[in-house]
């Protein structure tokens, strides 16, 4: 089973939305785009900006809680920048 850290970016909202999934980055931005009480749910723009692989759930969930940790849209553009070489 594939798993994925990703994050998303609103550009009306100049956001960036940090999860995880073990369904396909498609279908999850899917349903972030579907009518919804949520965060992703103020906006209809968001797209997968960023995302890494991992062989389990809390692998992925593990990356997404440092990402997360960081609290700083300074280092998340940073790792966009780097790519997959993020700085930890």
């Amino acid at each position: 089973m594939a798993c994925y850290f990703y994050i998303l970016h609103s550009v009306s909202l100049d956001k960036f939305y940090v999860g995880h999934t073990c369904d396909s980055l498609n279908s999850r931005l899917e349903k972030h785009l579907r009518n919804h009480s949520g965060f992703t749910g103020k906006a209809k723009d968001w797209i997968i900006v960023y995302s890494e692989d991992f062989e389990t759930k809390e692998e992925a969930y593990k990356r997404e809680r440092q990402v997360k940790g960081w609290k700083s849209k300074i280092r998340i553009n940073a790792l966009l920048s780097a790519g997959s070489d993020h700085p930890d």
